[in-house]
């Protein structure tokens, strides 16, 4: 399956070259976007390794293609892990101001959808964050976790992602 991993600004996004890794390992072919604020919290290189492909991270292209529409036709499924209360604030509104955001909305309707939300437990409780939860879920979005743990900033609860190896079996 061709998977299109989107990467949010979330300090679980140090996990994506593992869950690359671990997809790859199961024969999907994966290529991965990046959100400007992720860029701060994984490396370009790390995930062009484990992947194989270019990363992508801006909207803009040097030659005539369209990056938005090339990757929406070209995947099977759009995975994003970690999706921040941003990321899934954007989809459920239909806000398209950077590349992730505008390839989701540019998914044909018979592409998968699935999410891996990953933030403190505070904000996952909030109604806004369950409401836009709820919004994606109703237009057939599928969602991996959170899951209870340690977070980061201390916290513990649920807002933690899923594993990898979670993440990677979920999609077979």
């Amino acid at each position: 399956m061709n998977v299109l991993l989107g990467i949010t600004g979330c300090i679980a996004a140090y996990k994506a070259p593992d869950l690359v890794r671990r997809l790859r390992a199961r024969g999907h072919i994966v290529r991965c976007i990046l959100t400007a604020n992720a860029t701060r919290l994984v490396s370009e290189h790390a995930l062009a390794t484990t992947s194989g492909h270019p990363v992508a991270s801006d909207m803009w292209s040097a030659d005539a293609r369209i990056p938005h529409i090339d990757r929406a036709q070209w995947c099977d499924c759009l995975l994003v892990a970690p999706a921040t209360a941003n990321a899934l604030a954007r989809f459920a509104l239909g806000l398209a101001d950077d590349l992730l955001s505008t390839t989701f909305l540019a998914l044909p309707p018979d592409r998968r959808v699935v999410i891996a939300p990953a933030m403190n437990t505070v904000m996952w409780h909030k109604p806004i964050v369950q409401q836009h939860v709820a919004t994606l879920e109703a237009a057939g979005c599928e969602r991996l976790g959170p899951v209870a743990g340690d977070l980061a900033c201390g916290d513990a609860g649920i807002g933690a992602m899923l594993a990898p190896e979670q993440i990677a079996a979920a999609l077979d």
